[in-house]
């Protein structure tokens, strides 16, 4: 039985290679769309697919001291040093979660703004929108008036716990 099962594979294997071969025919075409269903298969009883347990993400010691910027000079973050600090600092396992979250908080403080909120950075401060004025300046080097135009800025104003921290 075993050998009449083997040169059957074999002959159906060189058949296909024939067919592959040939340029395919419409009812050639056909047969390779509809595929065969054998017996073992209907005999076989469907199991149900194990539900697979959620997997958290492990969560990471958070790091509660910056890292020193690598321009000395003039002591500024790169994005790349800013966004790995972030990641420290929240625990998150990637620098691209770190981006993620900074665009999103981006977003916020920007919709937040052009809808004339104020919006406070609890322990660092608020920042607001302020419509200026218009008002009469002078050009420096003429001495001649200028008319400067109202317009809108954006405005932060420093919590105390933050002075006190900083200052």
């Amino acid at each position: 039985m075993a050998k009449k099962a083997a040169r059957k594979t074999t002959k159906k294997a060189a058949t296909k290679k024939k067919a592959a071969s040939k340029k395919p025919t419409k009812s050639v075409a056909k047969k390779k769309a509809a595929p065969k269903k054998t017996a073992a298969k209907k005999a076989a009883p469907k199991k149900a697919a194990p539900k697979a347990a959620k997997v958290e993400a492990p969560v990471l010691k958070k790091a509660r001291k910056t890292t020193k910027p690598k321009n000395v000079r003039t002591k500024s973050y790169t994005q790349s040093e800013f966004l790995e600090n972030v990641a420290a600092f929240c625990g998150l396992g990637k620098k691209r979660d770190a981006k993620v979250l900074v665009e999103d908080l981006n977003l916020l403080v920007q919709d937040s703004l052009k809808k004339g909120y104020k919006l406070p950075l609890f322990g660092l401060g608020k920042l607001y929108v302020r419509k200026t004025k218009p008002r009469i300046g002078r050009n420096p080097q003429t001495g001649e008036p200028i008319n400067i135009p109202a317009r809108k800025r954006v405005r932060f104003t420093a919590a105390k716990a933050l002075k006190e921290a900083v200052l």
